[in-house]
């Protein structure tokens, strides 16, 4: 098929015109569903509430925002079979990339099922603690296991907390925190 420009002065084809009203109505709904835009929380919880209802498991989602982070907490009901720290990564990564499917950007997304962030929380503390008493006991650093982003910013927070310093180490999946003496 040949496509012949117009002549000079004469109007676009409407097919033009059509191809340019849909891509200024897709650019303005993108735009509506940016990452950090109130949809990224309500795409997020509506994929969760879906896996919920094919594992026939009942919940209650809440959606938070905060320093463009859109964190899904989920509660109530037996969620003892989702809430293993793997499984919560594995489900939070499925979230994200269902979201940025549908927003076409990146959406910095946190998932939260029966209080597994809390625990997971606590497990660290606990490692920064091992390693207090290791480095009291004269060890010169502590590397700990990879982790997650997010789980390597609370870590660096709590060795801070106690004194130590901290720094990653690593690329990727193998990505992990040293802590020393301060």
């Amino acid at each position: 098929m040949t496509v012949r420009e117009p002549e000079e002065g004469a109007v676009a084809p409407v097919e033009d015109d059509v191809v340019g009203l849909q891509a200024a109505l897709d650019g303005a709904r993108r735009a509506s569903e940016e990452p950090g835009g109130e949809d990224v929380g309500d795409i997020a919880a509506d994929y969760i509430e879906e896996l919920l209802d094919i594992a026939d498991l009942d919940g209650d989602i809440e959606i938070e925002d905060e320093g463009g982070r859109t964190t899904l907490k989920v509660t109530g009901g037996d969620l003892r079979l989702l809430s293993d720290a793997d499984t919560v990564g594995a489900l939070q990564e499925l979230t994200r990339l269902a979201v940025q499917t549908r927003t076409g950007g990146f959406a910095r997304l946190t998932l939260d099922i029966g209080g597994s962030r809390d625990q997971r929380a606590r497990e660290l503390a606990a490692l920064v603690e091992s390693a207090v008493a290791a480095i009291g006991d004269g060890a010169a650093g502590v590397p700990l296991a990879p982790m997650s982003s997010y789980e390597r910013k609370l870590v660096h927070d709590l060795a801070a907390e106690r004194g130590l310093q901290s720094h990653s180490e690593g690329e990727g999946g193998d990505r992990h925190i040293v802590l020393t003496p301060a």
